[in-house]
């Protein structure tokens, strides 16, 4: 990208869609068969497909050899979670809708519609975007990533806010980490009754570990040399973390 500001969006929305399946640890599976919730059973094939592995006696084995191949015979749905205390700790949710098909000891969902809700809405991801997409090279870090952010370095935090515009921490009591991908930092800004959300973005994209702290460091500079903002007069107050 030529443009050093390019990526200063969020992750398109297939990225996005695959980061949440490549993350989430646990599904809820809707078919003919009922409804199962599923832990540490699915897996993620290249092209997107999910890969469900589930006993013999699962009912849902039973309705993807009973129902007509190609038919949108269940629903799966994922969960994505801000490793983060916070309040409203979902941060998006992912449906798929697909047909079943026994495969390799296990049961393979191809979608024919992929549904990502955000706080800013509901999209419906491109089927051929979604399987060509990879998920955030960060995606599988970003709980140990944030989870140490908050704990170890508060002090971190409440600098990054120097780049925050005054007018979005007007009653701020408390600010978190809410997630971080390789385009930039999303801060949770919460209020007595209510919360927003404020990205920072990096000057440029970080695809693993050292570039990500590259790129931290690069923020903090830039909140070393800004002039302090209004900062929460509540941390670390209200029972969290």
């Amino acid at each position: 990208m030529g443009d050093s500001h390019t990526w200063t969006a969020a992750p398109a929305a297939a990225e996005r869609a695959r980061s949440v399946l490549a993350a989430a640890w646990s599904c809820a599976v809707t078919a003919e068969g009922g409804r199962e919730e599923l832990v540490g059973a699915h897996g993620v094939a290249d092209d997107g497909r999910v890969l469900l592995h589930v006993p013999e006696d699962s009912a849902l084995l039973a309705a993807a050899i009973c129902a007509p191949r190609g038919e949108p015979t269940a629903v799966l749905e994922f969960a994505d979670v801000a490793p983060v205390p916070v309040r409203g700790r979902i941060r998006a949710r992912l449906w798929l809708a697909g047909w079943f098909a026994p495969e390799d000891g296990h049961l393979a969902l191809r979608p024919t519609r992929v549904v990502l809700r955000q706080p800013s809405g509901a999209v419906v991801v491109d089927l051929d975007e979604f399987a060509a997409a990879a998920p955030d090279p960060l995606a599988l870090a970003e709980a140990r990533l944030l989870t140490h952010l908050a704990d170890c370095h508060g002090d971190a935090v409440e600098r990054l806010t120097r780049l925050v515009d005054a007018d979005s921490l007007h009653g701020a009591v408390r600010v978190r980490p809410l997630a971080v991908d390789r385009h930039g930092l999303t801060l949770r800004i919460e209020r007595v009754r209510a919360h927003g959300d404020v990205r920072l973005p990096f000057h440029a994209p970080a695809d693993d570990i050292a570039q990500l702290t590259e790129r931290m460091h690069v923020l903090l500079a830039q909140a070393g040399t800004a002039s302090c903002p209004r900062t929460p007069q509540r941390r670390r107050t209200d029972g969290y973390g």
